[in-house]
């Protein structure tokens, strides 16, 4: 069974973190004479603050052993659906978005880092709730989870069983000698980016306001703007290449940022994931360059880089941004995209998608039994990096990869019945599940997912947090094992 006090003790923690973030937005609200606003964030963050306080004080403190890896899946999967709920009220409150499924929807691709919306005309939705919506990409982004991991010495224990359940990639390495400075050291390294970018965007001419909201939405690699055009509204060669690169960035695995910090350059790049990582993006760069000085999409070689170089970017980290409709593009583009969709950025990145590493293990996976069939009783241990890999993690990424694929192939098969073509479709659900945001067809870059019914955004919605916790964080929890009282 689970250790109820701890799970209650945890989320009413995590709810109070939350809610005390909703001040920031109501400042904006504040700022600029959004009064109807800034009371729909003071009505919901301070009873959910003090209903977490509450939680929080009235519960038994918590033991070590009380956080067992099924208390941690428990934690971060409920989590996110809470925390989902709880940001789309104020939504709701004011009228902007009136049905809970919408607003649950916009919320949940908001804290996955997916970017995918309903809204129909994002630029007469008022400033501090863009403002807001775009924050939670950057709650979300790093993981709230384990920010409350930073703090969880005040609850007297560690956060390696909930850290383990929340964080992306076949691992999670740590960068300093214990979980809790990891985490504190990884939310440095996440603040700092998105300082600096806010800073380069300032001087690329955007308002402190819309420098927050798109820092916010590449460094969480989310892709909420306050525009319709997105990052087209933009015609700033130097703010497309800024977003660009700080996409790339995202993309990266945090970890090799800290390391570059300490230890220069040098150690990060030898790293086999980064370097496949950036392979991939020169390749597809200079393939989509070229299809499109070919079929007329671009005015020339800087324009054709520009588009190719900020969208290849933007697909492989799922950030989802947009600066033209690459729907319209030639096919061998638009399924080079989906297939980057798939692979998806670096482990322990904000990116979402199987991710390169994953990519990287399959690949060796499938050389190795290729090369069996030549010798079969040869010994083909598979490394990475000049370190051989435990057979475990080669058979938790071929299952983590088979489920993945069963979730897009069940979930295409459900959205059929409303998507108005196979396309669209399969997007759809790729675009939720990889948290990526756009996708193809009716759900392209130029349009929303609204047309769908309340049911399959909240299925949607459900992808989405299932494809931020890595799938199988949220299965888990509808396996009847899970909550089996005698396992």
């Amino acid at each position: 069974m689970l250790h109820k006090s701890a799970v209650i003790k945890i989320l009413g923690m995590v709810s109070a973190l939350v809610s005390l973030t909703m001040l920031l937005p109501l400042i904006a609200a504040l700022i600029y004479g959004e009064k109807a606003q800034a009371i729909a964030f003071a009505e919901v963050a301070l009873p959910v603050m003090l209903i977490g306080a509450a939680a929080y004080r009235l519960t038994p403190p918590i033991k070590e052993y009380d956080i067992r890896m099924r208390e941690g899946f428990f934690i971060v999967g409920s989590a996110w659906i809470v925390l989902s709920a709880i940001g789309a009220v104020p939504f709701m409150i004011t009228g902007e978005i009136s049905k809970f499924a919408d607003a649950f929807f916009e919320i949940a691709s908001g804290f996955t880092t997916t970017g995918s919306t309903i809204l129909t005309n994002i630029e007469a939705v008022s400033k501090s709730m863009l403002f807001w919506r775009s924050f939670t990409h950057w709650l979300g982004g790093m993981g709230i989870l384990v920010l409350t991991i930073a703090i969880l010495p005040m609850l007297g224990i560690g956060g390696q069983r909930i850290m383990r359940a929340e964080t992306t990639g076949p691992t999670m390495d740590k960068v300093s000698f214990t979980i809790n400075d990891s985490a504190k050291n990884l939310y440095i390294v996440y603040f700092a980016l998105t300082v600096v970018e806010v800073a380069l965007l300032m001087l690329g001419g955007l308002s402190l306001y819309d420098a927050l909201v798109h820092s916010f939405g590449t460094m969480g690699t989310g892709g909420f703007s306050s525009y319709n055009a997105s990052i087209g509204a933009y015609e700033s060669g130097y703010v497309q290449m800024v977003i660009a690169v700080f996409m790339l960035l995202a993309g990266v695995n945090f970890n090799l940022h800290y390391m570059t910090v300490k230890g220069g350059f040098r150690q990060a790049i030898k790293d086999t994931e980064l370097r496949v990582y950036l392979a991939i993006i020169g390749t597809s760069t200079a393939f989509i360059m070229v299809m499109l000085l070919i079929h007329g999409f671009a005015s020339g070689p800087w324009d054709a880089f520009k588009q190719s170089f900020f969208q290849v970017n933007s697909i492989i980290t799922t950030t989802g941004y947009a600066t033209a409709d690459f729907d319209l593009w030639p096919l061998p583009t638009k399924i080079l995209l989906v297939l980057l969709m798939l692979i998806g950025g670096c482990a322990s990145s904000t990116g979402g998608g199987i991710k390169v590493i994953r990519a990287i293990i399959l690949f060796k996976i499938i050389k190795r039994e290729v090369n069996k069939k030549l010798h079969p009783t040869a010994v083909m241990p598979i490394k990475i990096a000049g370190k051989q890999m435990a057979e475990s993690t080669i058979s938790a990424v071929s299952g983590f990869v088979f489920l993945y694929l069963i979730i897009i192939a069940a979930g295409s098969f459900i959205v059929s019945f409303e998507a108005p073509d196979f396309t669209t479709a399969l997007t759809t659900v790729i675009a939720c599940v990889s948290n990526i945001g756009p996708g193809l067809n009716a759900v392209g870059p130029t349009c929303n997912f609204a047309f769908y019914s309340g049911g399959i955004k909240v299925l949607l919605s459900i992808f989405m947090i299932a494809g931020r916790l890595e799938v199988f964080t949220i299965f888990l929890l509808f396996t009847p094992s899970f909550w089996d009282p005698n396992k």
